[in-house]
């Protein structure tokens, strides 16, 4: 909207103070200088003792010189407020300040936040808590790849659980994904691990005790066409443990031509009698009933769970 005269301040404003309590002044007791020139006695208050006085009748101003009509000891607490020198400040008044004022992550909650954070706004009702949390590592994304290696750049003694998301379509048809540890900076290929499934649709469990993977991810062999592949998570525990065995559990998602989905529950894990192992690395591969083949497309991502 216009308006007549000077554009209005946008800083918060407060008034400034000069304190002359023993001050003798020239001539004693009368004569004082100002910090500030004022034009008249209507643009400061004068305090004596916390009494105000009464503008040209308990004193006169010229400029930066003020005249008390009446003397005023140096023991007098003796003070002036600036009516006409208003000073910008920074400062807004409490509770003025509104969330729309407030950047996107402008607030410290580990240092500036204390009390209870309401359920309501994300918090968990608590004063304070050890949460857990899910540190994103890596992404990869793949074409044509003849496997998702995660290797120790990724999976070491940082963490001793993690967490992965995926999703893969297989170059070849009726094909199923498998699960290897990596110990060591190498495949471990040997009859050392033990897996189970089990299908919602009623399919049943099966398990195999002695074998080559640590786990099978669905039990109905997935298709490469339009809408097929496998969507799934896990989670690897005990991954820096040489007393329990690194094991995963998760669940799929697996889509064929069939177009209804089969929800899959599996798991997997090292045997007892190989729990020394210390996994560095996981290696996720698709293989038909004759050979390996690739994955045409898809991605894993890889977090770190901080305990």
């Amino acid at each position: 909207m216009p308006f007549i005269g000077n554009t209005p301040d946008v800083n918060f404003t407060s008034f400034a103070k000069q304190d002359l309590t023993g001050v003798t002044g020239s001539p004693a007791k009368r004569g004082y200088t100002l910090s500030h020139a004022v034009a008249n006695a209507n643009e400061i208050e004068v305090f004596v003792n916390n009494v105000r006085q009464e503008p040209t009748e308990a004193y006169t101003v010229n400029g930066t010189g003020l005249t008390m009509t009446g003397d005023v000891e140096t023991s007098d607490d003796f003070y002036i407020i600036y009516l006409g020198k208003a000073i910008q400040t920074t400062v807004p008044p409490d509770g003025s300040v509104s969330t729309a004022k407030i950047a996107s992550s402008a607030v410290d909650l580990t240092s500036k936040v204390t009390g209870v954070l309401p359920v309501a706004n994300g918090g968990t009702g608590a004063t304070s808590f050890n949460a857990s949390a899910l540190v994103k590592l890596v992404t990869l994304n793949l074409s044509n790849s003849a496997d998702a290696t995660i290797s120790s750049t990724y999976i070491n003694s940082t963490y001793d659980t993690y967490k992965f998301i995926y999703d893969f379509l297989p170059v070849a048809n009726n094909a199923y994904l498998y699960t290897r540890a990596i110990v060591g900076g190498s495949e471990d290929t040997g009859n050392n691990y033990g897996w189970e499934y089990f299908t919602l649709d009623g399919g049943g469990t099966q398990n195999n005790d002695s074998t080559n993977v640590m786990a099978v991810h669905h039990k109905y062999t997935i298709g490469n066409g339009d809408g097929e592949g496998i969507t799934g998570e896990f989670t690897l525990f005990n991954v820096n443990s040489t007393t329990r065995s690194a094991c995963i559990s998760g669940h799929s998602t697996s889509f064929t031509s069939n177009p209804v989905p089969t929800q899959n529950i599996f798991g997997g894990a090292y045997k007892s009698d190989q729990r020394a192992k210390v996994l560095n690395g996981l290696r996720l591969f698709m293989e038909t009933s004759s050979a390996i083949t690739n994955i045409a497309t898809g991605f894993v991502t890889v977090y770190g769970v901080v305990k």
